[in-house]
C-alpha cells in the first residue's frame, strides 16, 4: 500500500512568514505614533479678540435713543375670569306638552321675549270651570241678599223672628265668602294659562335647547329649557395681592373711577375696557390674593362667560418720570443695567433702578438722567469702554433699501431657476 507525500512546513518558510508579520506590526507602530504627534503638536495661539470674536479696536454699530422725561400709568396685572352679571335657566311653571318652541339656539332675546309655549287646553278648560262655578255662586248671592232684605222689612213689622234674620245674614256673607273664593279659582287658573307661554325673564344670549317639541315637561324639572345669560354688560373676577388692596379701597371709596383692560392669554390683543365695581369683603389666606369685580359694556361681543383673561387696573398715573426703552434695559449679575453713549462715542455701563413698565417703555428711578443717549439695539457686543459707532438715518435707510433689492434679486433668480 503507498502513501500519498506528506506535506511538511519547511523552516525557511517559516522564517518568511514570521518575518512579514513583524513588517506589518512595526509599519502600523509607526503609522499611530505619526498620527499622536500630529494631534498632540502645539497649536499656533489665535490673534487675540474681543467679546464673542469682534475686534475690540472697531467700533460697534449701535442703536441708540434718548432718555425723556413723561408720565407713565401704574398697573395692577391679574389673572382671572368673565362672569356674566345674570344667568337663568328658564323652566316650565306648569305641567304639559311641549306644542312649540319659538327660539333658535344661540339667539339674543329681550325680557318678555316668547320662548315656547306648554298646552293650554287643559289651563282653558280649568279657567271656564271657575268662571261657571263664580256664575252660580254669585247668583245664590243675589238672591240670599234679596231675601235679607224681605225678611228685614217683615221683622220691622213683627211678621217673622230675629233669630231668622240673623240666618239669611249668615247665608249672605257665606255666598260672599264662596264668591271671593271663586274669584281666587279664576285668578288662578288665569296664571296657569299664562304660564303655559314662556317668556324670557332676562335679555341675553340663549344656550343649547335642552328639551324638544313634543315632550312632557314638568315644573320640577331640574334641567330646563335652555339657560339665557346676559353678555351685555358682563363682568370680569381677578385676583391681586394683598398689599395692593390698600391703594384700591382709597380711590374707590374716594369715588375715582379706575379703568380696567382686559386681554387675551398672551397679552397682545386687547379685547375690552371696562371699569372697576368692587372687591370682595374678605382676602384668600392660602394665597394672599383677594378677588375683584370689574364691568365691562362687551358692545362688540369680544368677553364670552367663563373665558379667561389677563386684566390690567389702572392704579394712578406716575408724572414726570424718566422713561427709556425697554429693550435698552439690560440684566446681568449685578442687576439692571444700559449701555450710555458718551461724548467720545464710547459706552459706559451703567447700572439702574427700574420701576414701572408700559408697553415699549420703562421708567428709571435712578441711574440715568433725561436726555442721556442709551443705546436700545447691539448692546450684546458692548463692554464698558467699548467704541460704539451710531449709522445715520440715511445709511439705515439705504442698507434697509438695498437688503430689500438683494432680497428682490433673489427671489427673481429662484423663480428664473
Amino acid at each position: 500500500m503507498e502513501l500519498g507525500p506528506l506535506l511538511i512546513e519547511k523552516p525557511e518558510t517559516r522564517r518568511r512568514s514570521l518575518r512579514g508579520a513583524w513588517v506589518v506590526i512595526l509599519v502600523l507602530l509607526l503609522a499611530a505614533a505619526g498620527v499622536a504627534v500630529y494631534f498632540l503638536q502645539p497649536s499656533e495661539a489665535p490673534r487675540p479678540t474681543g467679546r464673542r470674536g469682534i475686534d475690540p479696536s472697531r467700533p460697534t454699530p449701535v442703536v441708540v435713543a434718548p432718555a425723556k422725561t413723561g408720565d407713565i400709568k401704574i398697573y395692577l396685572n391679574g389673572l382671572g375670569s368673565v362672569t356674566p352679571l345674570k344667568t337663568v335657566t328658564v323652566r316650565s311653571r306648569v305641567d304639559g306638552e311641549l306644542v312649540r318652541v319659538a327660539f333658535t339656539e344661540g339667539q339674543v332675546v329681550k325680557a318678555g321675549d316668547v320662548l315656547a309655549e306648554i298646552d293650554p287646553r287643559a289651563y282653558r278648560a280649568q279657567l271656564v270651570q271657575a268662571e261657571g262655578q263664580m256664575a252660580r255662586d254669585q247668583a245664590l248671592l243675589a238672591n240670599a241678599r234679596i231675601d235679607l232684605e224681605r225678611y228685614r222689612g217683615l221683622f220691622a213689622q213683627d211678621s217673622i223672628a230675629k233669630q231668622q234674620v240673623d240666618t239669611q245674614e249668615a247665608l249672605v256673607r257665606q255666598y260672599e265668602g264662596t264668591v271671593k273664593f271663586d274669584q281666587g279659582q279664576i285668578d288662578n287658573a288665569k296664571l296657569q294659562l299664562l304660564y303655559s307661554t314662556i317668556t324670557a325673564p332676562i335679555s341675553g344670549r340663549l344656550g343649547l335647547r335642552l328639551v324638544d317639541a313634543g315632550n312632557i315637561v314638568r315644573a320640577s324639572d331640574a334641567n330646563g329649557l335652555v339657560v339665557i345669560t346676559q353678555l351685555q354688560p358682563i363682568a370680569a373676577v381677578f385676583t391681586i395681592p394683598q398689599d395692593s388692596l390698600p391703594e384700591v379701597l382709597k380711590r374707590l371709596r374716594a369715588g375715582v373711577p379706575l379703568p380696567v383692560e382686559a386681554y387675551d392669554r398672551e397679552q397682545k390683543a386687547k379685547l375690552a375696557t371696562g371699569k372697576l365695581l368692587t372687591a370682595d369683603n374678605q382676602i384668600d389666606p392660602t394665597t394672599g390674593t383677594i378677588k375683584l369685580k370689574a364691568q365691562f359694556p362687551n358692545e362688540d361681543g369680544n368677553l364670552f362667560p367663563n373665558q379667561f383673561v389677563n386684566l390690567r387696573l389702572q392704579l394712578d398715573t406716575l408724572r414726570g418720570a424718566t422713561l427709556v426703552p425697554s429693550s435698552a434695559v439690560q440684566r446681568g449679575a449685578q442687576g439692571a443695567f444700559v449701555y450710555v453713549l458718551k461724548d467720545d462715542r464710547t459706552v459706559a455701563l451703567r447700572p439702574v433702578k427700574t420701576g414701572t413698565s408700559e408697553g415699549e417703555n420703562v421708567a428709571i428711578d435712578s441711574g440715568v438722567s433725561p436726555g442721556e443717549i442709551v443705546v436700545v439695539d447691539g448692546s450684546d457686543r458692548l463692554r464698558d469702554g467699548a467704541k460704539a459707532e451710531v449709522p445715520d438715518a440715511a445709511s439705515r435707510a439705504a442698507a434697509a433699501e438695498g437688503s430689500g433689492k438683494g432680497g428682490k434679486g433673489e427671489r427673481r433668480r429662484k423663480s428664473g431657476e
